[in-house]
């Protein structure tokens, strides 16, 4: 029985994610698997590739195949080098943790609340033109 490390699809139709699989080379590309060794989520930026170092260099050493899309990944990770005793890749490009954002206090901002709307009500200045203009008449 010939055993390939291929990649087995999940996910909405344009958001794809993939679970690199050990199976049988005869089952379907989404079928049942022998045992899941890792990740791919290339919608990411940068794409994630987690993949169990310990489980492929076991399933290599016996005999299973990737696929060429697994071998690019195993070649990425550093694990194709490793099983043929090559020397190691240049490290992946990790995401960089987001900035936080400023804090209000520290952009200048008074946390203190005034407790009243800065633009009066519009019955509030149609009644205040009518006291103004009757003051002026009186006057």
């Amino acid at each position: 029985m010939a055993v390939k490390i291929k990649l087995k699809r999940l996910g909405k139709i344009r958001a794809p994610h993939y679970r690199i699989v050990v199976a049988d080379s005869r089952t379907r590309r989404d079928g049942r698997a022998i045992e899941e060794i890792g990740k791919y989520h290339p919608t990411y930026n940068p794409s994630v590739m987690e993949v169990d170092a310990d489980r492929v260099a076991y399933w290599l050493g016996v005999g299973a195949q990737p696929t060429e899309p697994v071998l690019a990944i195993l070649k990425k990770t550093g694990d194709w080098q490793k099983f043929k005793g090559e020397p190691a890749p240049a490290p992946l490009l990790v995401a960089e943790p987001k900035k936080a954002r400023p804090l209000f206090e520290a952009l200048g901002g008074d946390d203190t609340g005034k407790g009243e709307a800065i633009t009066q009500k519009k019955k509030a200045e149609k009644k205040d033109e009518a006291a103004a203009e009757s003051e002026s008449t009186e006057a």
